[in-house]
């Protein structure tokens, strides 16, 4: 008999539809397995805006810090959440097959985003949801918005606020896909780096955890959010930066979009890449140093972005 896997996970009921997910693939294999709830610190203070609280890891440090201490063997995180630099001794194991990367209009009024009025009352708690609905739609009121995915959706009502936008994967997994009323294009609705894919963590030293998880991974899913990370650290920016990326794997060949805009949203760089899927890593960093050479860094400042 093999022994229990712990999954450590957050309680919200979005994190526990994802560890109770790999916990059914686990136990497909033949694996026992239990899940060990974790408070993290973006739970804690769940109701203070995200750019207040600061620092990254909000919802992922204090899973790695149980996996590290033993207490469990494997942390399943929204990879979105987790940081490009990993904590010694640990290892990103795997990435299952990635759900849609994209971002959602959900509103009760209006049917499409480009149909909202001017003034029109929109909520996110994303800097780089806000960011680039700004660049698009400066008439629009932004309200701030934190609080799990049925929090949200009550919210929209009680507020009656005209629209908010939602992470597509996180709606479908919950069974709420009835509220979209539009996914939006990733063209200009560029996703969070890794949105959509689930990031398995386990202890370096653990091989009998990291060979067992290692049948979950998806080498598409797993060289996609590769470059988009690798991108991410190479700009020098965590999940708060309004920054997206995506990275569409075709066989052989990897095509990776980013986009960098300032704060406000009044500036954005663009900037796309094709090459082998196996050049992930260098992929992101190209993407990243062409971005910079345009100014990247200036427009992530906020310099030269425009009257306030």
């Amino acid at each position: 008999m093999s022994r229990t896997i712990r999954i450590g996970t957050r309680g919200s009921p979005l994190a526990l539809w994802q560890a109770n997910h790999i916990s059914e693939k686990l136990r497909a294999l033949g694996q026992n397995v239990e899940l060990v709830i974790v408070r993290t610190r973006g739970d804690v203070l769940a109701q203070q805006p995200l750019t207040a609280i600061g620092g990254e890891g909000l919802f992922t440090k204090a899973i790695q810090d149980a996996v590290l201490r033993g207490e469990a063997d494997l942390a399943v995180h929204s990879l979105k959440d987790l940081p490009t630099t990993q904590p010694e001794g640990l290892t990103l194991a795997a990435v299952p097959s990635r759900a849609s990367p994209f971002d959602v209009f959900v509103s009760e009024r209006h049917r499409r985003f480009d149909e909202l009025p001017a003034g029109a009352v929109l909520a996110t708690g994303s800097q780089r949801r806000r960011a680039m609905i700004r660049y698009r739609r400066p008439d629009l009121q932004l309200v701030e918005l934190r609080g799990n995915v049925d929090t949200r959706l009550r919210k929209l009502q009680e507020e009656e606020w005209d629209g908010m936008i939602l992470a597509e994967a996180a709606l479908r997994r919950l069974g709420r896909t009835e509220v979209i009323a539009e996914v939006l294009d990733g063209g200009w609705m560029l996703p969070a780096v890794g949105q959509g894919a689930l990031g398995l963590e386990c202890r370096t030293d653990d091989t009998e955890t990291r060979e067992t998880v290692a049948r979950l991974n998806d080498p598409a899913s797993f060289a996609a959010v590769t470059a988009e990370r690798s991108f991410l650290a190479a700009m020098g920016g965590g999940c708060a930066v309004p920054l997206g990326a995506l990275a569409v794997v075709d066989g052989s060949i990897l095509t990776l979009t980013g986009s960098v805009l300032d704060p406000k949203g009044h500036r954005r760089l663009d900037a796309r890449l094709v090459g082998p899927v196996d050049q992930a890593i260098d992929l992101g960093r190209q993407l990243a140093a062409e971005i910079l050479a345009k100014g990247g860094q200036d427009v992530l400042r906020g310099v030269d972005s425009g009257p306030t």
